[in-house]
């Protein structure tokens, strides 16, 4: 992204222009690549939603359950929807009704806007869950639970707040000395925070820069959990991906590949490249929420770690010849390469973390084939994104050619 704004419901992706800590530790080739490459004709959303381990299934003759989903309709918010939905779940959204209206024209919208403090439309009603995915101001998080009666009033069965892996100071010394090459960042590392004079500057989410973006998602987890004590799972995602995502960060890759020729591949092709699937992440949401689990969790990919090449190669499309050149990370940088940003999911050596997601497999997460992915990315990409699209992520098509040239020259 490059036009600093903060769009509602990216749980997970750092705002606007900024570069979170990626990952490497070194990895091999791993077997996570079923079927890589092959493109087939496969649905834009190929995986049937499961129903989850937790008992998010009913009985046919049980009352249905009730889900309220701050948000709902962009991104996260609509995976988190299916989810509930393949489960029979009755949902509500409440937003402003004005980020992709008509997506869910069948459910119950109640309207009304977090910068103004109008949640007067959820005076009423009882929900067995209710999903955060739009919270960036702990003020907000506060008054919407006290809206909804907070812990006394009955009407809220478990709440789960969508916040992000941007909430880490980043490694301490300690983890840094213990790792064994890029350090490993658990739910119990350091989270930022800000002083009350700061935070206090923050009252609209226009309002939250990149700097602020991390502390203030910890903030925002403080503050439910005051209003909520025992009833509140948090969800830190990483780089969330897949089809739908407007900032194109990784989607750039299969786009890419699937144009074919000499491709330019970023840094240390056994880096680990950390992205999880929007689908995936609305799953586990749901189901930590179905199971009123009081944990934290990172929701990061993958086990057996992903690697760099493996994930280009995910990338690859059945009957495009692309060939991967790599380009060291001094090189790229003397280019004026920018990491993260110019090249998706690249970071030098050096400034990359590994974001443990151990927890977070334990408690069910689960993740599908990464070619998986890819092809549902670019399938969705290459209906909405046209000849005329204003990349927000990945280099143009000139600057490659540039750089792989300097490179052929060396």
């Amino acid at each position: 992204m490059n036009d600093n704004s903060l769009p509602s419901e990216t749980a997970g992706h750092a705002p606007a222009g900024s570069t979170p800590t990626g990952s490497n530790a070194g990895a091999t080739r791993r077997t996570v690549l079923a079927g890589a490459g092959a493109f087939g004709g496969a649905a834009l959303f190929g995986s049937t939603l499961s129903a989850c381990a937790s008992g998010a299934t009913r009985d046919d003759d049980a009352e249905p359950k009730r889900m309220l989903v701050l948000g709902g309709t962009v991104f996260l918010g609509p995976a988190i929807v299916d989810a509930a939905r393949a489960a029979g779940w009755e949902v509500t959204l409440f937003n402003r009704g004005k980020s992709a209206p008509g997506r869910f024209p069948d459910l119950e919208l109640r309207t009304g806007d977090r910068n103004t403090g109008d949640y007067a439309s959820l005076a009423e009603g009882r929900w067995d869950l209710v999903v955060d995915t739009s919270g960036y101001i702990p003020g907000h998080v506060s008054a919407a639970i006290e809206a909804l009666g907070g812990a006394e009033g009955g009407r809220i069965g478990h709440y789960v707040f969508v916040s992000t892996i941007s909430v880490y100071t980043g490694p301490t010394e300690e983890e840094r000395a213990a790792a064994n090459g890029d350090p490993v960042v658990t739910e119990d590392s350091p989270v930022g925070q800000l002083d009350e004079e700061t935070l206090a500057n923050y009252k609209v989410i226009p309002d939250v820069d990149n700097s602020g973006y991390g502390p203030l998602k910890a903030h925002c987890e403080q503050a439910a959990r005051e209003a909520l004590p025992g009833m509140v799972t948090v969800v830190r995602p990483g780089l969330i991906v897949g089809p739908e995502d407007r900032t194109d960060r990784f989607t750039y890759w299969p786009v890419r590949m699937a144009e074919g020729g000499d491709v330019l591949a970023p840094g240390d092709p056994d880096a680990v490249a950390q992205y999880v699937d929007v689908r995936d992440v609305g799953l586990f949401c749901f189901d930590r929420g179905v199971a009123r689990d009081t944990g934290t969790y990172n929701s990061v990919g993958y086990e057996p770690p992903v690697t760099m090449r493996e994930m280009l190669e995910s990338c690859r499309v059945e009957g495009t010849e692309a060939h991967l050149v790599w380009a060291d990370d001094a090189f790229l940088l003397e280019q004026e390469v920018q990491p993260w940003m110019g090249l998706p999911l690249w970071i030098p050596a050096g400034g990359r973390n590994l974001y443990s997601c151990e927890r977070a497999l334990e408690a069910g997460h689960t993740f599908r084939p990464i070619d998986e992915t890819a092809r549902d990315t670019l399938a969705w990409a290459t209906e909405n994104r046209g000849p005329d699209h204003r990349w927000r992520a990945g280099i143009s098509r000139e600057k490659e050619a540039e750089v792989l040239a300097a490179l052929k020259q060396r």
